[in-house]
Parts: structure tokens; sequence; C-alpha cells
């Protein structure tokens, strides 16, 4: 392996999860940070995507990252937030190829969640297994730590071949 940096992402408008993740020669990834990205509701759609953009562009820069695996929303009829998820999703592929000329790779919610030994664990439970995975005795219960195991994921070769 060549230390590759991974970024994850668990997208979505209102809150967009992030994990980086880098490769080592013991096979053991590190986990070098994670977080959010919150949007506040008062802003509108296109205020909220350009902030969405300069975050990840931040991110980009701190980080360098060389691969990077997002998750591929899966909505039912009954979801509203579809399009704004969508758009954000949107942004973090331009700033993937803008920033760092990478094509990212797309993961179906149960393919990530099957790595980590369970297709429909809860946040709950995915927090716990990568709490296992990574030695951390306590994870925020939200997006980052799907953007963590989504990262994991992408690094162990998982792919969905989603274009």
């Amino acid at each position: 392996m060549s230390d590759l940096i991974w970024l994850g992402i668990d997208p979505g408008l209102a809150i967009l999860g992030w994990a980086i993740l880098k490769e080592t020669k013991s096979n053991h990834p590190l986990l070098i940070d994670y977080g959010i990205i919150e949007t506040p509701k008062t802003l509108s759609t296109s205020q909220r995507l350009v902030e969405i953009e300069q975050d990840l562009v931040e991110l980009f820069q701190e980080f360098r990252p060389h691969r990077i695996a997002i998750e591929m929303p899966y909505f039912s009829r009954k979801i509203k937030a579809a399009g704004g998820v969508m758009q954000a999703l949107g942004v973090v592929n331009l700033v993937s190829y803008r920033e760092g000329k990478i094509e990212p790779i797309f993961l179906h919610q149960s393919s990530w969640k099957c790595h980590l030994g369970n297709g429909r664990a809860t946040k709950e439970e995915v927090a716990q297994m990568v709490g296992n995975l990574f030695g951390l005795e306590s994870l925020p219960i939200d997006d980052s730590v799907d953007a963590i195991a989504i990262a994991y994921a992408g690094l162990c070769g998982l792919t969905n071949n989603i274009n």
C-alpha cells in the first residue's frame, strides 16, 4: 500500500458526514479525522450548497485525499429531502473532480453496512462496529460515523460500479 488518503462522504443538504482514513503498510487504516458539515435550514438551498462547497474545498486543501467513497442515497417516494441531497451530491462530485481530479466510488448503503457485518445496521450499531475497528470508546451517533464506515468500505476495495 502507498499510504493513500481516503475521504468518505455520507451526503446530505442539512448534514453531510465526512471522514478521512489513511492506508498503512500494516493493512489496518488510520482514522485521521471525521466530522459533519451542517447547513442552517434558514438559508436558501443555493446558499447551503455554497457552504457545503466551501467546507469541502477546505477538507481537500487540508487532507489532500487520493480516493473518495460516497454513499449513493436511496429514496422512497415519501422522502421530501431527495432533491436537496442529490444537489449536495452533485457539489461533492464537482469538488472531488475540480480539487483532486478524483472520480468518486459510489456505494449503496446496504453494501457498505454489509461490509461491517450487517446490511441493516442502525446508526448505533454502525458506531459500535466502527468503534471496535478503530479502537474508539465513544463516537457520536451521527452521519460522520457512517462516513467513516463508507471510507473504510471503499479503502477495503468495495465497489458497486454505480455510474
